[in-house]
C-alpha cells in the first residue's frame, strides 16, 4: 500500500496529466468545434490540477486562466482590450507563484497562446499555438509529467500538421 504523501501526490499528478492527454485526444478527434472547446476546457482543469500536484504553481495558475481564455476568445476574438486583460492577469498570477527559472516556460506559453488565440486566425494562430505548445512541452518535462508532455507534444504536432495542410490547400487553389 502506498502511504508516502509525496508518492501519492506524484501519482495523482501523473493521473491528471494522463486524463488531460485523453481529453485532448478526444477533443482533437471530434469534428464538432463546440465539443473540442468543452473538452479543452476540462483538459485545462486537469492540467491545472496536475501542475498543482507537482507544485508548479505558475503553470497551475496559468492553466486555470486558460479555461477562462478559451471561453472569452470564443466570444471576443480580435478584441485587444479583452486580450490585454488576460495578458495582465497571466503576468499577475505568475508574480506571487513564481518559484524559479522553470516558470518562464509556462509564462511564455500563457502569453504567446493568449496573443495567438485572440489576434490571429488560420496559419498565424497555429504557429503561435505551436510555440505555446512547445513551451508547455518543456514545462511538463521539467515537472516530470508523462501525460502532460505527451498531450502537449500531440498538440504541437497537430498544429504543425494543420499548418502544412493549410499551406498545401493555399497552394492548390
Amino acid at each position: 500500500m502506498i502511504s508516502d504523501p509525496e508518492t501519492i501526490r506524484w501519482a495523482v499528478g501523473q493521473l491528471c496529466g494522463l486524463i488531460a492527454l485523453a481529453l485532448c485526444v478526444l477533443g482533437f478527434a471530434s469534428k464538432r468545434d463546440d465539443r473540442l472547446f468543452v473538452l479543452l476546457l476540462v483538459a485545462n482543469v486537469a492540467f491545472s490540477l496536475q501542475f498543482a500536484m507537482f507544485r508548479s504553481w505558475v503553470a497551475a495558475a496559468i492553466a486555470a486562466l486558460i479555461v477562462i481564455r478559451i471561453h472569452l476568445v470564443r466570444r471576443y476574438k480580435g478584441q485587444a482590450r479583452v486580450m490585454a486583460v488576460l495578458l495582465v492577469a497571466t503576468c499577475l498570477v505568475a508574480v506571487p507563484t513564481w518559484t524559479g527559472p522553470r516558470d518562464i516556460w509556462a509564462l511564455a506559453a500563457g502569453l504567446v497562446g493568449t496573443y495567438g488565440m485572440f489576434m490571429f486566425t488560420g496559419v498565424g494562430m497555429r504557429w503561435l499555438l505551436a510555440v505555446a505548445a512547445f513551451c508547455w512541452v518543456v514545462s511538463n518535462l521539467l515537472v516530470g509529467s508523462f501525460g502532460g508532455t505527451l498531450a502537449e507534444a500531440l498538440i504541437l504536432l497537430t498544429n504543425l500538421v494543420t499548418i502544412v495542410r493549410l499551406h498545401r490547400d493555399r497552394v492548390s487553389l
